[in-house]
């Protein structure tokens, strides 16, 4: 399940510039609110039986990981070693590459459908060409452009809107960390998908709560939570599901038993810890490629078990033939 974005999200994701206004009623109604985090590949993690397509996926990406496929064993190896060189340079470029480094790299090839989300949009909000997007481009793209005091006279529902827009403008304020009004690629990211940031845990939260606490009182109630995931039918019985939801709130959500979710229990529900997934398998990576020991990788230590990293034609058969036998 997945939190339940920003309407401006979707918007952000036509293609054909401001579309006119968003309805109010729009939006991923009926959608979970939780974000859990990705699993790093689909394949199973068999490096014992010398299948490494987890690690390749990992490691490049899936798609990335499907073009090397289709290389030959000595482009794989040499586009390898580029990739090494970039992940050094992008850390300290001291010649090896640490844990945090070969972290680092992973996250971000695990974040590129999010960048990729971004980029389809830019064009469309960055209309000066300056390669930065203002609020007030974001905002005339999306809403329409209305003269100070006008806005939204030409709706019937304008206080919705408006409430619409402030939203939108603070969730804008908060990703703008320095506050300039303009967003970068990376505070446009963060504006898009709140979830990712540690920075935005906080307007994730606040959002969540205004949409469900409904009589204002700061908290969420067990009812407020049910009618977020449920319209009662005047005399109809409740399903099953919904009672089991109503378990949930009391023995899972509402932590300190107080019978209602404060903003910390929100944000332990909508955004749980998790396991950092990318760690684990960089320290996985290390520890098979490290031949020295010394907690670091060398060029030639990675390059010397490069199909762990990365596939190539050659590997791609073998492990076609190794799924073939375990099948037999």
């Amino acid at each position: 399940m997945m939190w339940r974005p920003s309407l401006l999200l979707f918007l952000l994701l036509l293609r054909h510039g401001a579309q006119g206004k968003p309805s109010p009623d729009s939006g991923p109604h009926g959608q979970g609110r939780v974000h859990q985090a990705a699993p790093l590949s689909e394949a199973p993690h068999d490096d014992a039986h010398g299948d490494f397509q987890y690690d390749h996926e990992a490691f490049l990406g899936r798609d990335v990981a499907k073009e090397f496929d289709q290389l030959s064993p000595e482009e794989s190896q040499a586009r390898l070693g580029r990739i090494v060189d970039r992940m050094d340079r992008a850390g300290d470029g001291d010649g090896w590459v640490s844990l945090a480094e070969l972290r680092a790299w992973i996250a971000h090839t695990q974040q590129r459908h999010i960048r990729d989300s971004v980029s389809a949009a830019w064009d469309t909000y960055d209309q000066d060409r300056d390669g930065r997007v203002s609020w007030e481009e974001l905002r005339n793209a999306t809403y329409g452009y209305y003269a100070p005091g006008e806005e939204f006279h030409d709706v019937e529902d304008a206080e919705t809107y408006k409430k619409m827009l402030a939203r939108d403008e603070r969730r804008f304020r908060v990703a703008d960390q320095d506050g300039d009004s303009m967003a970068t690629r990376e505070e446009l990211t963060a504006f898009l998908h709140p979830e990712e940031f540690p920075h935005m845990r906080d307007i994730v939260i606040a959002e969540t709560l205004e949409d469900l606490d409904k009589n204002r009182d700061g908290y969420v109630q067990v009812e407020e939570y049910i009618a977020d995931l449920y319209s009662a039918e005047p005399g109809g019985e409740e399903p099953a599901w919904v009672q089991t939801e109503r378990q949930q709130f009391q023995d899972f959500r509402d932590l300190n038993k107080d019978g209602r979710l404060d903003g910390k229990e929100v944000g332990h529900w909508v955004l749980p810890p998790s396991q950092d997934q990318p760690l684990v398998e960089a320290n996985h990576l290390l520890q098979e490629s490290d031949t020295d020991k010394d907690g670091r990788l060398s060029k030639a230590e990675i390059l010397g078990n490069w199909n762990m990293f990365v596939g190539s034609q050659a590997t791609n058969y073998g492990e076609d033939l190794t799924r073939h036998h375990d099948e037999l």
